[in-house]
């Protein structure tokens, strides 16, 4: 038992390494000037959602391997990778690069890549694939967000000025 939570260590490692995008790309006051819609979460939500959602995100692979080894669950481990690192390029595209357009594109790549990632560990672990759920419905809310702010503030996409 203590090999395998030997290994829980990297996939939670790499979830939170995932998550400093976020730290490095905050919304700042170019984000706060943008025209949300009401429905908008408050600032304090977004963290700890994250932060729950990559403890859930890095065990749901752990719990695949767990079952069937790395050689066993070669593809939805590397699907778990394509996803991860879509979820780290997003903040860098978004508040980065302030461009909201090109954020919505890769949040519906990382929303297929999540959905296909739930479809390969559900056989596996049916635990694993619905420790994802919730990161989906997070996901495909973020993704309706993201869509509106960008429709809403089309003259913002890749702002120079200043934060």
């Amino acid at each position: 038992m203590a090999g395998e939570l030997a290994v829980l260590g990297p996939f939670l490692l790499a979830c939170f390494a995932a998550a400093t995008t976020g730290a490095v790309f905050r919304p700042g006051p170019w984000y706060d000037r943008l025209d949300k819609p009401s429905w908008t979460p408050p600032d304090w939500a977004f963290p700890v959602a994250w932060t729950l959602l990559y403890v859930a995100i890095g065990v749901a692979p752990w719990l695949v391997w767990r079952a069937a080894g790395f050689a066993g669950a070669a593809l939805p481990l590397a699907v778990w990778a394509v996803q991860l690192a879509l979820n780290a390029a997003w903040s860098w595209l978004f508040f980065g690069l302030r461009r909201m357009d090109l954020a919505f594109a890769e949040v519906v790549a990382l929303w297929a890549s999540i959905a296909l990632m739930i479809a390969l560990f559900l056989p596996i672990s049916v635990t694993a694939g619905l420790l994802m759920v919730p990161y989906l419905v997070w996901v495909s809310f973020a993704a309706a967000l993201n869509l509106a702010v960008w429709q809403r503030n089309k003259d913002a996409v890749g702002s120079r000025e200043p934060a």
